[in-house]
């Protein structure tokens, strides 16, 4: 049985603009979190997955990621490190919200793993 993708997310420079755009092209509602500068997405669809939109952190790159459910995020990227990839997030608990963790893979794309809630 494969692992779903459950989740997205996009980080920005421009995080508010970003946003927008998104908004503006999909319709989607944005409920942000003043404090972390970031957006749930809520489509408005009775399909898809939902998402995130934030602001980069720290000069760090825009990222566009999506996130892969599995039953052991460190089994998960223990796998993705021997077949080229390389952890960027260890397994990480976010309160509240989700364990995740992120690998790049071979070409450097990153993505998330996170366990079912």
């Amino acid at each position: 049985m494969g692992n779903p993708v459950v989740f997205f997310e996009v980080f920005a420079n421009g995080g508010e603009k970003v946003r927008s755009f998104y908004k503006d092209l999909f319709g989607w509602q944005m409920n942000v979190d003043p404090k972390l500068n970031y957006a749930y997405v809520e489509t408005g669809a009775n399909k898809g997955i939902p998402g995130g939109i934030g602001q980069t952190q720290n000069g760090q790159p825009s990222m566009l990621t999506f996130y892969v459910e599995v039953p052991d995020i460190d089994k998960a990227l223990e796998k993705a490190n021997k077949l080229g990839g390389k952890t960027v997030l260890p397994k990480t608990v976010i309160p509240g919200a989700a364990t995740i963790g992120l690998f790049a893979d071979p070409e450097g794309h990153v993505v998330g793993v996170v366990l079912p809630r």
